[in-house]
């Protein structure tokens, strides 16, 4: 059997609620991680699993400290011949931010899958249970090798990158909801109907060996009779990049062009993105962007942007080889 080790990190798939009926008005992050692999009885018989509880908190706290110690440990884990995979428990608020970050600076082609749930663990009919049994079925399977890290949730097989939380609720809310999902997992069997093609994990060009620090990027979001000031005071707090969730192809008011423009040539990077959940956010369309030195986000999200601008910036603020980047990955 395959060595897959779980490192836990809170959310609600370790979440209790005071009555069973209740899933919306419970504590996250209660019940430690060895807890929940016992109530799945059959789980050791799907690999041999070794659990860690690497910090319980809400998902909503999670920050970029806790991104780079979860990323540091599971590439040494990794890099040991006697690890096959990594399960992350992780809540579904900014799972997808965390994937998408783990996306980008893992290095190695065996799986890594982050899971959660929509109900508490004292929920009548928990989600968490089987979610995490799937995401160990999927981490031991060869066919998730090379794929980037996936989620795993509700029988879905997601890329990273392209996974969002659709909605507030329910237990199908993790979808790509344009580009579609990976697979499935049915019957105890990972099924793949396609491919991640960006570049990822071992493939990109990010080392966070050594980091300890971020850069400051902020998301400004795009709406009617936009002031500016929020961009403005994001760049007076530090902010070496702006994301801008613009109005459809991450489009702006002439009064905004002429903020983001002034902030660009203070040495501020500006990627438009969109608002709209999907498409692409076109290089010289909505405005012109080789006037402004703007980049585009292409299909990422606001928050995905960010991250892969964080990186970026680590290495470079040559707005070219960003704009590169943001093709690439």
């Amino acid at each position: 059997m395959k060595n897959i080790t779980v490192l836990a990190t809170g959310g609600t798939i370790a979440g209790v609620s005071h009555f069973p009926t209740d899933t919306v008005s419970y504590q996250p992050a209660i019940v430690p991680i060895d807890e929940i692999l016992n109530q799945i009885g059959s789980i050791h018989s799907t690999a041999t699993i070794t659990c860690e509880q690497l910090i319980q908190i809400d998902s909503a706290d999670m920050s970029h400290a806790v991104w780079l110690q979860l990323a540091d440990r599971i590439n040494t884990l990794l890099q040991q011949q006697a690890v096959d995979g990594v399960v992350v428990t992780h809540g579904t608020d900014t799972l997808e931010e965390t994937a998408y970050f783990l996306n980008l600076v893992i290095k190695s082609q065996k799986p890594v899958v982050l899971v959660g749930a929509m109900r508490p663990s004292t929920a009548i009919s928990p989600d968490g249970p089987m979610n995490l049994y799937n995401a160990i079925i999927l981490a031991a399977s060869p066919s998730a090798w090379g794929k980037g890290v996936l989620v795993a949730l509700n029988d879905t097989i997601n890329c990273s990158r392209d996974v969002t939380k659709t909605n507030t609720a329910l237990q199908d809310t993790f979808k790509a909801p344009e580009l579609g999902y990976l697979g499935y997992i049915v019957d105890n069997q990972p099924h793949f109907y396609r491919m991640p093609t960006r570049k990822h994990t071992y493939l990109t060009e990010f080392d966070i060996i050594g980091i300890t620090k971020l850069p400051q990027v902020e998301i400004i979001y795009g709406h009617v009779d936009d002031s500016g000031t929020l961009a403005c005071a994001a760049v007076a707090a530090g902010a070496q990049g702006l994301v801008y969730a613009g109005l459809g192809n991450g489009n702006m008011s002439q009064h905004m062009q002429n903020v983001f423009s002034a902030i660009q040539r203070q040495g501020i990077v500006v990627v438009r993105g969109s608002r709209v959940c999907n498409g692409i956010v076109t290089r010289n369309g909505a405005l012109n962007d080789d006037q402004y030195h703007f980049l585009v986000a292409d299909t990422l999200s606001p928050q995905k942007a960010r991250i892969l601008l964080m990186l970026a910036l680590m290495k470079t603020n040559n707005p070219d080889e960003i704009q590169n980047m943001f093709w690439t990955y």
